[in-house]
């Protein structure tokens, strides 16, 4: 049995607490503008929010029911495919969507209220902005989880499930859930504006979304030249977990023999590196540049078919 050592140790621990921080983020965006706006978005908490302002069952809860019951055909369909941090993020987020309800409405006073009660932080007829704000803080918060290899399950296990006996894809099948689940809010509301406010909501969070998954995940590449570059080498492939690769150079002006680190790393490494080679070398020679993907270990797996 592998027994994971002190840096494994601390980098799930890193991502424990920064699926946490994501959870806060997209639950907190939901307590404060999205559900006293009664605006809904696709997914199960989408689901969940058409349930709460049809019947006023707490979306928490009817969170939670819906993605146990997900979990559930899709550990006996798939497999044990989903990974104990999709499980802790359902934990999680039906506790935070509980808590930010609670403290918004118990705690939270302002001049304009909803009909039974919910603060409106932001005005009466400030639907749209709650739209953008709530939008972009559930994005940021998916982002970070997404970032940390977590899952906060819903619409995922159903499209993983349909993709597993139908030719679609996933990205088509998600696609479609979400356009029915925020169509069907017409239904409760018999207002076309509280869906158009669905698919900004959709489209806003995709956006950010990406940019947040899509900058975190961007590389770059280093060429090193330096006569420090042994320690050069050690100390980045010890401290940044990096691989790091040495040429044989010669200098044409000087005619000598040089060598040359080839480094891939994220771009949120950049500074550590050119930290590390200023330590050793203040004097050394660095080429960076942005590449436009990396695949292989420690990086994004080539999906090729």
């Amino acid at each position: 049995m592998h027994k994971p050592t002190k840096a494994e140790v601390r980098r799930e621990v890193r991502d424990y607490l920064f699926i946490t921080l994501g959870l806060i983020s997209y639950s907190f965006a939901w307590g404060l503008f999205l559900i006293p706006y009664q605006i809904t978005t696709g997914g199960t908490t989408g689901i969940s929010a058409i349930i709460y302002y049809a019947s006023g069952f707490p979306i928490q809860w009817s969170y939670f029911i819906i993605n146990a019951i997900l979990m559930t055909f899709a550990i006996k369909i798939l497999g044990p495919r989903f990974s104990i941090k999709t499980t802790y993020a359902i934990f999680m987020m039906t506790f935070f969507l509980w808590l930010f309800q609670y403290l918004v409405n118990n705690y939270l006073v302002t001049p304009d209220m909803t009909p039974d009660g919910k603060p409106l932080v932001l005005g009466k007829g400030q639907d749209f902005m709650a739209c953008l704000i709530g939008a972009s803080l559930c994005g940021l918060g998916l982002g970070i989880v997404f970032n940390c290899n977590g899952s906060t399950g819903g619409t995922d296990i159903i499209a993983a499930i349909v993709h597993k006996y139908k030719d679609v894809t996933l990205g088509r099948m998600v696609m479609l859930c979400d356009v029915i689940i925020i169509s069907s809010c017409y239904f409760v509301f018999n207002d076309w504006r509280r869906v158009i406010f669905g698919f900004v909501t959709l489209f806003i969070m995709g956006f950010v979304l990406d940019y947040i998954v899509n900058s975190a995940r961007q590389s770059v590449q280093f060429f090193i030249f330096s006569k420090e570059y042994e320690k050069i080498a050690d100390r980045i492939t010890k401290e940044t977990h990096r691989g790091v690769t040495v040429l044989d150079g010669t200098g044409w002006y000087s005619k000598g023999n040089v060598k040359v680190l080839i480094i891939l790393a994220y771009k949120r490494q950049s500074v550590e590196i050119f930290r590390l080679v200023k330590d050793i070398d203040p004097n050394a020679f660095i080429s960076q540049s942005s590449v436009i993907g990396v695949y292989g270990e420690g990086f994004d797996r080539l999906k090729v078919k």
